[in-house]
């Protein structure tokens, strides 16, 4: 167990015996630490079911691009928990991290507390003592009720596409989970909403009315295309041409599309040049993140393509396989999906827009204490979709059993179905994050 888990395993006891999702015992903590929350830069607040990430590493390259000093909060992470804090430009080491938990478990004195809202508490001590010009703060759960849903003015809010995730906590329509995250909107806020399902665009601007936020709207308020090879990103202020995004997908348009967006909200100055580079500069690993060297990949058969995303729900799935139908279109291969999901996950909505694409399915266990599906199980949800697909034991026997193969095309193959499995493929590989 590395040291930064060994110190999570220890907060574990604190955490409430039953999951309510309420905003009383983040509240009390900060409060007993001073209210960091309210001496943290400017904060741009970012909920939604998928592209937030991503969303944020196009603000943070853009910003940085043009000379701001930049926090940033997101979760999960993939390998190590400093992942999710970086402070001014850089991941947080282990020695201000091991003593901001320690703050505040000392200050919450054994008190009912969950992991992800004392390890937000440490977050925002650590971001109002070093200076920054920005937070871009990513959701965890929901909206409304999140940990990080304490802040009372942010310098503008974000939702990315809502669909089905997480129905459990947030309800079983997307227009009841539209209602969760729009929870974040602030009353002055700028807030940018993604191009939405109907009803869940009807539910987000409802709120912003209710809550007196001015609304930003994908669409309709700014729009983006592919043309000839680039984007054209158009709103009020006027037309920007632009470079395809580093990060691979059609779905980065829509993400880079409300990053845009929002930079132009907070700081309408950015020049192009600016702009450019937030989309080409962009980093965000585990999101269509192709594997070039490393451990796993000398495993996998002579020239094959790998590709690894986290996408783990039926909109990632969709998102996904178009963007292996466009992959496919320029640069034919036969298609071997190997993938690993959670119990919670609806994996058979996610597997079922990869008929017709996938040449199989390899379905594989993810280890550790993340209640992954068995790999049998992963299987059988693939066969009952129309994929041919068998159960293998591990990542690493997938690829080997692909490389005992003879490919006349070298395959692609693709390495999805839930970010803790990408955690331990990037781990495993020895790809080193920064």
């Amino acid at each position: 167990m590395n040291p930064q888990d060994a110190i999570l395993t220890r907060f574990a006891p604190l955490h409430p015996k039953r999951i309510d999702l309420s905003l009383g015992r983040i509240e009390r903590l900060l409060g007993d630490l001073g209210a960091p929350q309210t001496r943290l830069p400017a904060v741009v607040h970012v909920a939604g079911t998928n592209g937030k990430g991503s969303t944020i590493a196009f603000m943070r390259a853009a910003l940085e691009a043009a000379g701001k000093s930049v926090h940033v909060y997101t979760s999960p992470h993939l390998v190590r928990f400093n992942e999710r804090i970086r402070v001014a430009g850089e991941l947080i080491d282990d020695e201000r991290l091991f003593a901001a938990f320690d703050r505040c478990e000392a200050v919450n004195s054994g008190q009912s507390i969950s992991v992800f809202e004392i390890t937000t508490a440490a977050a925002f001590l650590l971001f109002s003592e070093i200076p920054a010009d920005y937070l871009l703060l990513e959701v965890g759960l929901g909206g409304r009720y999140d940990a990080t849903n304490v802040i009372d003015r942010p310098a503008a809010t974000i939702i990315t596409p809502v669909s089905m995730d997480h129905p459990e906590f947030l309800g079983a329509t997307v227009d009841k989970i539209a209602f969760e995250k729009a929870g974040i909107l602030k009353r002055g806020a700028p807030a940018v909403i993604a191009e939405q399902n109907a009803k869940a665009l009807e539910v987000i601007e409802r709120e912003a009315v209710r809550v007196g936020a001015p609304r930003i709207v994908g669409g309709r308020d700014f729009t983006m295309h592919e043309e000839n090879g680039r984007l054209v990103f158009q709103d009020e202020i006027g037309l920007l041409d632009l470079p395809l995004p580093r990060l691979r997908g059609r779905h980065q348009h829509i993400n880079a599309a409300n990053a845009l967006a929002a930079l132009r909200a907070v700081e309408p100055n950015l020049s192009a040049r600016v702009l450019e580079r937030g989309l080409s500069q962009a980093d965000w690993p585990a999101r269509l993140q192709r594997l070039r060297g490393g451990r796993l990949v000398d495993l996998a058969p002579d020239r094959a393509e790998i590709w690894l995303d986290g996408g783990h729900n039926e909109e990632g799935g969709r998102v996904l396989a178009e963007a292996m139908a466009d992959f496919e279109e320029q640069s034919p291969r036969p298609l071997v999906l190997i993938c690993g999901t959670l119990n919670t996950k609806d994996t058979a909505g996610f597997l079922r827009h990869f008929k017709g694409l996938t040449q199989e399915t390899l379905a594989v266990p993810i280890s550790g204490d993340h209640a992954g599906r068995p790999a049998e199980e992963v299987a059988a949800f693939a066969q009952s979709v129309g994929l041919n697909a068998a159960a293998c034991p591990s990542v690493e026997a997938a690829l080997r059993f692909l490389a005992a193969r003879d490919w006349p095309i070298p395959p692609r193959i693709l390495i999805a179905g839930s970010l803790y499995l990408a955690g331990l493929v990037l781990e495993a590989n020895g790809t080193l994050l920064r």
